[in-house]
């Protein structure tokens, strides 16, 4: 059978899609759900049981004995709770299978053991999975068993949001309102619903299941907090989209089958610059489907991994300095009736819907550049942010040539006259054809830049939910369409005002505009110049979720209240603080257990030598040498482990979620840098035969 049939055949087949729905529930039910789907509302419970017995019987038959509500803590990954479909047995002791529309609806879970910056104590335990019925229901197969999976938001016993999923369905509603607005201005009135589509890149790496476990900064930090550089890293770009290697084909290929049966549209393989390091792209989505395949892209990653004897890293930097993998999140809104509100057209200094779109969004990332950089922040991406073609944490826009150009004449003139035209490409070579280019070149420097009919937010964390950083954007460009509609509306004149209001908004928030190189020590100085934030670490961005310019952003949209922005900041703060004691604690028990034994060890070798030659008459110059570089670098390490000792103990003491997250940020992060310097010295210079666990030459080029 070809390949494309049978990913025809797989495709969603554990999936309770639209076509499955269509075929097990009766005509009148499934128009009402879809009615729903649409426009909102709720299922009345009698419905509600009809789709939930034909959920059953449909997962029933593919082998499924029980169901869980699938959610997204605050923890970053899901959470599940499985109960199987039997009911009590009946009085001949046959044992029944129920699922009713209640339990799809609504499931319970202990809100208290979930991060909830305090929203939730200990006895106040109770909280709620609720369906959204706007993401399909699915299947998954593993050890377990099949099990239906129902995927759900969850909110506490008061409602307030305790996942990534709510705030993200909320802004989503926010963002389709204000569209709206803004298109019944230009005159469309068949348009219902505008909807944010995402299509995340995952990027990841694969190394050996047997080294991995031989690394307890792997296993416990997920990236290594010890490692020497290996004689050849990514230096001659020989990686980047090179042949793949059929043990990671292997795996590429079963995770693929494995996300296609989940209808996730896995669509672009490929090698990624750094060694072991690959990438994985589907096509897009609506936000809040696509931010739930990302999690099961992840999770199945991970499992399938392991069946191959691998291990995957989605830490956002697991070696130093080899590229950093991340989550590039493209966006763009588009219509229920097929339109894109971010595509210019083929002449966008004309196009006035497109201008006055694009001056919003600008706008809307100039005025909560801290928030979108917040969006983007866990402790991983602090070592990924700013090289190896991760963006900067300076938040800017990349428009392209042409489109600078365009915004340059709008700003200086008032109007757009002319275009810059990609022309033709003339590769010189007869048989290959002429072709037509692109008007615009990229810049991989850029955190957020603008790629042909949609946005490419590029400082998200590969390890990281995608549900912040698409909230965010969805909210802040509400916010920008709303005012634009609250001016238009009232105009006499709309030709001329949205004409001064693109130009007003071009002229007030040029200074996010940049297409340079955003890695240069100039650009940081250029950018301080403008008042641009700077923002360079997660401990420092979390101010911004509590500013009072954001607290009335997200209560204008309903999107969170004061409390529930609070208690995210203390969520952000104390995940900072703990996963950095983490990797400080890895670092105390490798440093003291494993490295400085094996160091000691070789030294006695050494002396040894010493003693040897000396003994047959022969000056050691060498092995003294030698030696006493060892003993230094020996000595250096052991200062710094206690004084990293001595600054987590400290760290940890301190009550108070933000100035702990602080401490550790301006004085644990420093020390355990000040451990690792004399121990990768050492490592290039113990023999390999004593270096205790696998180096970064095993890891990255013996998969």
């Amino acid at each position: 059978m070809c390949a494309k049939a049978n990913i025809e055949e797989i495709f969603a087949k554990n999936v309770f899609t639209v076509g499955k729905m269509k075929e097990y529930l009766p005509e009148q039910v499934f128009k009402e759900v879809m009615q729903v789907r649409e426009e909102g509302g709720e299922l009345s419970l009698k419905t509600a049981d009809v789709v939930a017995a034909a959920m059953k019987d449909w997962a029933v038959s593919n082998g499924a004995t029980h169901f869980t509500h699938w959610f997204q803590p605050l923890t970053g990954i899901t959470a599940e709770k499985q109960d199987a479909f039997i009911k009590h047995p009946d009085e001949e002791g046959r044992c029944l299978l129920e699922f009713s529309g209640k339990e799809l609806i609504k499931g319970e879970a202990d809100a208290s053991s979930f991060p909830s910056g305090g929203l939730r104590a200990t006895f106040e335990a109770r909280g709620y999975t609720a369906w959204d019925m706007t993401s399909p229901a699915f299947l998954k197969e593993d050890a377990i068993g099949v099990t239906l999976c129902i995927p759900t938001a969850f909110c506490s016993y008061k409602g307030e949001a305790l996942d990534m999923k709510t705030p993200l369905l909320r802004s989503m509603e926010a963002v389709s309102e204000q569209s709206i607005r803004l298109l019944r201005l230009f005159g469309n009135t068949t348009s219902k619903k505008v909807t944010a589509s995402v299509g995340p890149e995952q990027e990841y790496f694969l190394v050996d299941r047997d080294k991995y476990l031989k690394r307890q900064d792997l296993i416990f930090a997920g990236r290594t907090l010890f490692g020497a550089p290996a004689p050849k890293g990514q230096e001659l770009d020989d990686h980047y989209y090179g042949t793949i290697e059929e043990s990671i084909g292997s795996f590429m290929n079963d995770v693929n089958t494995e996300l296609w049966k989940l209808g996730v549209t896995a669509k672009t393989q490929h090698n990624e610059a750094a060694p072991a390091q690959h990438e994985l792209a589907p096509i897009y989505e609506t936000a809040n489907i696509a931010m739930d395949h990302n999690q099961l892209t992840m999770e199945i990653m991970k499992k399938v991994a392991t069946r191959h004897n691998l291990a995957c890293l989605l830490h956002e930097k697991p070696f130093t300095g080899v590229n950093g993998s991340g989550k590039h999140d493209n966006w763009s809104l588009n219509t229920d009736d097929g339109i894109n509100l971010i595509d210019p057209g083929d002449t966008p200094n004309e196009n006035i819907q497109f201008l006055l779109v694009l001056s919003c969004i600008l706008k809307a990332v100039d005025r909560h550049a801290d928030l979108l950089r917040l969006s983007a922040a866990c402790p991983g991406n602090d070592e990924r942010l700013g090289g190896s073609e991760a963006p900067p944490a300076i938040i800017s826009v990349f428009l392209g040539e042409q489109l600078e150009d365009v915004v340059r004449q709008l700003v200086e003139t008032g109007s757009a006259n002319t275009l810059i035209s990609g022309g033709k490409l003339k590769t010189g070579v007869s048989t290959l054809p002429d072709f037509e280019k692109d008007a615009t070149d990229r810049n991989r420097t850029s955190p957020f830049a603008f790629t042909g009919n949609k946005f490419e937010f590029r400082s998200v964390g590969s390890s990281d939910s995608i549900g912040s950083a698409n909230t965010t954007m969805n909210t802040i460009v509400a916010e920008s369409f709303a005012e634009a509609c609250d001016v238009l509306e009232k105009a006499e004149d709309f030709g001329t005002a949205v004409h001064d209001l693109i130009k007003k908004n071009f002229t007030e928030h040029q200074r996010i505009i940049f297409s340079g190189d955003g890695y240069s020590e100039e650009w940081v100085k250029e950018a301080a110049r403008r008042g641009l934030p700077n923002l360079p670490t997660m401990a420092e961005a979390i101010s911004a979720l509590t500013t009072d310019k954001a607290v009335a952003l997200y209560e204008k949209f309903k999107i969170f209240t004061k409390a529930e922005l609070e208690s995210r900041s203390e969520v952000l703060y104390e995940t900072y603080s703990k996963t950095v004691n983490i990797e400080a604690h890895t670092m105390t028990g490798m440093a003291s257990k494993q490295i400085i034994p094996a160091v000691m060890s070789y030294a006695k070798s050494l002396a040894d030598t010493v003693n040897s030659m000396r003994a047959a008459g022969v000056e050691p110059e060498v092995p003294v040498k030698m030696l006493k570089q060892v003993n230094e670098l020996l000595s250096e390490m052991q200062d710094a482990l206690e004084k990293m000792k001595d600054a987590r103990k400290a760290a940890v003491g301190i009550s108070n979620q933000k100035e702990r997250a602080l401490t550790y940020l301006r004085t644990v992060v420093p020390a355990m840098k000040a451990l690792r310097d004399p121990a990768d010295k050492l490592e290039k210079i113990v023999s390999k035969k004593y270096w205790p666990f696998p180096t970064y030459a095993d890891l990255m080029f013996e998969v």
